[in-house]
């Protein structure tokens, strides 16, 4: 597997050798720092961890410092491994966006946008309760019932209800690369993926 630390820019449009129009995200994908490798004999897996952004050093803790200064590079914002890493490294060693092709598949995981405290309807998608008759007039979003009252006594764990709506780790996968640009280190794969624009992604096939 072989992966690299990003930022997602946004959303365009592509046109491929065919004439289609192809949405797509771009994302600035490196250059990130080897700053660990972890063995299996060590630590007791096989990763790299990699590091992306500059993080002024008086913003990073000490122990940060000395960790950064193994692998000679300055404080980075952002640190993420990745398993079983395909390509050979060492703390220091570069990673750029042209270990991808175009044409290949990959995952990308970021953080989905938070929307807050909302209900079923927006949450789950429910539609509603029916018609406003019979006396019903400010029940139109409301979930219904969400348990028995005699037998059962109590709520079901993952019963789907109101509450927290985004703010969570979320993957794509197979999004296809469709250009790689390695003088901008821009990636763009087709599609959309989860997250803010601005926010850290992590990229893997």
């Amino acid at each position: 597997m072989k992966g690299i630390i990003g930022k997602k820019i946004g959303m365009t449009s592509f046109f491929d050798e065919q004439g289609r129009n192809r949405p797509c995200t771009l994302i600035e994908a490196g250059p990130c720092v080897v700053t660990q490798v972890k063995t299996l004999e060590k630590d007791g897996y096989n990763a790299v961890q990699l590091g992306f952004g500059v993080r002024k050093p008086k913003r990073t803790s000490k122990p940060l410092q000395g960790h950064f200064a193994k692998s000679g590079t300055p404080p980075k914002h952002k640190l993420a491994e990745i398993r079983d890493y395909a390509l050979e490294t060492k703390p220091g060693d570069t990673i750029t966006v042209d270990i991808f092709r175009e044409g290949e598949t990959v995952h990308v995981t970021g953080t989905t946008k938070g929307k807050g405290f909302q209900g079923v309807v927006r949450r789950h998608g429910f539609s509603g309760v029916g018609l406003a008759t019979h006396g019903q007039h400010d029940r139109m979003r409301a979930p219904g019932s969400i348990g028995n009252s005699s037998d059962a006594s109590r709520v079901f764990k993952g019963m789907r209800m109101a509450g927290q709506m985004g703010n969570a780790t979320a993957k794509v996968r197979n999004l296809k690369v469709l250009k790689v640009l390695p003088e901008k280190n821009l990636l763009v794969v087709s599609g959309c993926i989860p997250g803010a624009r601005g926010s850290y992604v992590l990229v893997k096939n």
